[in-house]
């Protein structure tokens, strides 16, 4: 039998190690798979060295142990590196937005393991964005959940770290109440696959490769990992009634009426609000009248004040369990065009 070996990069502050390694010595055994690599994150390297150092071992198979930060530092360094490696998710964070959006299981490490060793590869998109900061610096990156500007990141930027490890993403909560009386709004000039510059102003532009968020709130109703492009939403209340009409829009009918045939009938009754905009597309040009604080898969990467983001469709090869994967129960992956 062919050997193969996996690595795993974990984030200390996230897993019980302990336990962990346990974990994945008796999945070793029961999948047949050698001994793993263990590397571990720091503050100083998220991932990135450790991921290129899995890969020059030559590893069947890459294990992300912590929150989105991890998963994306990961996923980005494989593909910097070119690699068609397989990324299997271990959940440990507080939002473990992509691991929710693949319907995997959290907190079931023997579960999430036997997936990893034993599960189906799946490709997913990988959104790729390039930043120019308020000091005229580029940095290019990777995302997997979502990109953000305006008050998803303001938000982000007002969390309380300590109160978040303590009551887990219910510290957005306090962080959400602070920005919201934010008056600025964003006032962005973009061009969307080509088409032409457009001006608009908007409080939160988010730009997604999934659409789900924590507590199953449903943001981006038509967004699908595996469709060759994003969906991008515009946030642009005007006072109180503005943000009741978002709210009502992503709690009432893509949160419960969507998710019944029902429910979806009478959705065809209502009205589009104008505080709540959809657009999709593969690739956004977009600049900013001013810096504005920009998020990655809930991560802050500082000020923009411009940016490009595009798709790279089927971009990431990642572990579902075993018959889930499109492929494998005999479905088309959707692809840009079709409905997901």
């Amino acid at each position: 039998m062919t050997s193969r070996r996996a690595a795993l990069i974990y984030n200390p502050i996230k897993v019980d190690l302990d336990a962990l390694k346990t974990a994945v010595s008796a999945e070793e055994q029961a999948s047949g798979w050698d001994e793993t690599l263990w590397l571990e994150t720091s503050e100083d390297d998220p991932g990135r060295g450790q991921t290129d150092e899995a890969l020059a071992a030559d590893v069947q198979l890459i294990i992300a142990a912590g929150g989105d930060g991890t998963v994306r530092m990961v996923a980005e360094a494989i593909q910097k590196a070119g690699s068609s490696t397989p990324l299997a998710l271990l959940p440990s964070g507080t939002g473990n937005l992509l691991a929710r959006n693949l319907d995997l299981t959290l907190d079931d490490v023997p579960n999430a393991l036997e997936t990893a060793f034993r599960g189906d590869d799946r490709a997913i998109d990988l959104g790729l964005i390039r930043i120019r900061d308020e000091n005229d610096k580029v940095a290019e990156h990777a995302y997997l959940v979502m990109a953000g500007l305006g008050l998803d990141a303001k938000m982000l930027a007002a969390t309380d770290d300590e109160l978040k490890a303590k009551v887990g993403w219910l510290a957005y909560v306090k962080a959400i109440a602070q920005v919201m009386r934010d008056k600025n709004q964003l006032r962005i000039r973009y061009n969307l696959d080509g088409s032409g510059n457009k001006s608009v102003r908007a409080h939160t532009i988010m730009i997604g490769n999934c659409g789900s968020l924590p507590a199953n709130i449903l943001l981006l109703p038509d967004a699908a990992v595996d469709d060759g492009e994003f969906d991008i939403v515009l946030l642009r209340p005007e006072g109180f009634f503005g943000w009741v009409q978002i709210f009502t829009k992503v709690l009432w009918e893509n949160g419960v009426l969507r998710r019944s045939t029902a429910g979806r009938k009478l959705m065809g009754l209502t009205k589009e609000v104008r505080a709540l905009n959809y657009l999709k597309g593969k690739e956004l040009v977009l600049k900013l009248q001013r810096p504005e604080e920009i998020e990655l898969d809930g991560d802050g990467f500082g000020k923009a004040v411009s940016l490009k983001t595009w798709v790279e469709a089927g971009g990431l090869t990642v572990k579902v369990p075993a018959g889930t994967a499109p492929e494998a129960a005999g479905e088309t992956p959707a692809v840009a065009g079709t409905a997901a």
